[in-house]
């Protein structure tokens, strides 16, 4: 939402640094040590879980399936938590305000976390699942608030945006993974602690290039209040309507995605071979690979589908979604190869879990962004962060999904499973790319008409079609 700004806040909003907003900087590296602190500490969780209780490095000394049950629920709260923040960011506090109490929380949840106490371990993810609830449903809206309407360069803003998460990811598997692999769990939960620490300085130094953005309802222009007082209208109902459809998809594909953090991360752990010229990779290493295949590829496969899109053929984001679940889906079949090679010497090769990674990304490049560009294209302004938010919440569920498909492995077996998540996949996304044309009848044309402004959705459109540009 836009607040009316006086002339020297509006020279401050519009000082540029590579051709965008400062703002957008400053809610890259906000978002960058957020994701640094979140992927860091999900990297070594489930391990530390497991680790025995009399080691070099103790842990809980829990059962793979019991570790595997306490991720599924903390995965799923940290995304769900997302509902009440968006709520609270649409009717109270606003978007800056409620990012900026969420960072302060997760500080303290990290803080409390590398504490070596029981205590301190589960106060500090409840601290980090009300904390990310505030802070992630609302940072991704804020970047469209930097930008007039019309602008061109809010989605090549969004790209940038997307890579500093995926920079957070990669860097946090490698060093938090090592140091708590290496020197001990609490100090690779305080480092991460460290990391978010680090972005929220960030954020509450750069407020200055984020004013009139994200601000209170009591903030808003006349204009978006009049808009925020209204009814919808019967497309907008008709768009929440497949909006809440696609949430189903997006929980299939997270439920099986975040097996990384899962199961995949004790395969890699107890069953895969990790020794590489002598040098015994840290299992927690893996969480990294999905994160540098998507800065590496991220601009191929948006080409991908520009170039298709300007040949005619079909590109629209649900079909894009499907695609990516079922390409997703596939990469568990590595996963199949990899259990039918222990089984048979004992051990597996590192590359399976490469490949199925591989997979995952592509599969991850085809739907995330493209699905949260589908709910904010479609969502109307005076719910925006509230529909962003039951979009993670949506994801939490998935996480939730993916830690009972993990628990269910430790009886039904790691190849039933693998191979059981890729045909599922394959056949959910067959069913919506063979409903395709009564789905995108509901969207009434929101992505058929790129040239035309929906004055809705426009503050908050994202235009994933545009991320070919860069």
């Amino acid at each position: 939402m836009n607040q009316k700004l006086n002339a020297e806040d509006r020279k401050i909003m519009s000082e540029e640094f590579l051709g965008h907003p400062k703002g957008l900087y400053v809610l890259f590296f906000t978002e960058l040590w957020e994701r640094f602190s979140y992927y860091g500490m999900r990297a070594i969780l489930v391990l530390y879980l497991v680790a025995s209780t009399d080691g070099d490095n103790p842990g809980f000394g829990w059962t793979g399936g019991e570790a595997l049950q306490l991720y599924g629920w903390y995965t799923m709260l940290v995304y769900v938590a997302s509902i009440p923040g968006g709520y609270i960011a649409d009717k109270l506090w606003g978007q800056k305000r409620t990012v900026l109490i969420g960072g302060l929380l997760l500080c303290a949840g990290h803080g409390v976390l590398a504490i070596d106490a029981p205590w301190a371990f589960f106060a500090g993810l409840a601290l980090i699942v009300v904390g990310v609830g505030g802070l992630k449903p609302n940072i991704s809206t804020m970047v469209g608030g930097l930008y007039p309407p019309g602008d061109d360069r809010r989605d090549k803003g969004f790209t940038i945006f997307y890579i500093g998460i995926n920079v957070g990811a990669f860097i946090s598997a490698l060093a938090v993974g090592y140091v708590g692999e290496v020197y001990g769990w609490h100090y690779g939960f305080g480092m991460a602690g460290i990391g978010m620490l680090l972005g929220q300085i960030v954020f509450m130094w750069g407020t200055k290039y984020l004013k009139g953005v994200g601000e209170s309802a009591g903030q808003a222009s006349d204009e978006d209040k009049e808009i925020l007082k209204r009814d919808l209208t019967p497309v907008e109902r008709d768009r929440m309507k497949v909006m809440i459809l696609s949430f189903l998809l997006i929980i299939v594909f997270w439920g099986s995605f975040e097996q990384a953090g899962g199961l995949m991360n004790l395969y890699a752990e107890d069953k895969t071979d990790r020794m590489l010229m002598g040098f015994l990779v840290p299992a927690s290493w893996f969480q990294s690979v999905n994160a540098f295949f998507i800065i590496t590829l991220g601009t191929a496969v948006a080409g991908f589908w520009y170039r298709r899109k300007q040949k005619g053929k079909e590109s629209s984001s649900l079909f894009k979604m499907a695609v990516g679940v079922i390409i997703m889906g596939w990469g568990f079949l590595f996963m199949t190869g990899a259990s039918l090679q222990h089984d048979a010497t004992g051990s597996s090769a590192m590359y399976w879990l490469v490949l199925a990674y591989l997979f995952h990304t592509v599969g991850e490049l085809c739907a995330s962004p493209v699905a949260l560009s589908f709910i904010t294209k479609l969502a109307p302004l005076k719910y925006a962060s509230l529909m962003m938010g039951i979009y993670f919440a949506a994801t939490g569920i998935g996480n939730k999904v993916a830690g009972l498909l993990g628990e269910w492995a430790q009886s039904a077996g790691e190849l039933e499973i693998f191979t059981g998540i890729a045909l599922f996949c394959t056949l959910i996304g067959g069913i919506v790319i063979a409903m395709l044309k009564p789905l995108k009848r509901l969207t009434h044309g929101a992505e058929d008409k790129p040239d035309e402004i929906i004055p809705e959705q426009e503050k908050f459109a994202l235009a994933d079609d545009a991320l070919a540009e860069e």
